[in-house]
């Protein structure tokens, strides 16, 4: 039995990955570090289980998804 997946949270993006994590690698790529580093920080082990992420994860998250979204010409 494989382990559970999800899509990668960058918009548009079709490629599944590990429930603990939020991009595949090509988007996680294009995260700057400090950010990577800041959702790191704030993930819980377990979070993508229990559906119980912090609202520090979410923000790391969402400035994550938003740089994604900015490095592919999504945003201005």
């Amino acid at each position: 039995m494989s382990p559970p997946v999800h899509l990668c949270h960058a918009e548009g993006c079709t490629v599944p990955v590990p429930l603990r994590l939020m991009a595949c690698l090509k988007h996680w790529r294009l995260v700057p570090i400090a950010l990577q580093r800041a959702v790191w920080n704030e993930y819980v082990p377990g979070q993508e289980r229990t559906k119980t992420p912090t609202p520090a994860y979410l923000e790391a998250a969402k400035a994550a998804i938003e740089a994604i979204a900015k490095k592919e010409g999504r945003r201005g």
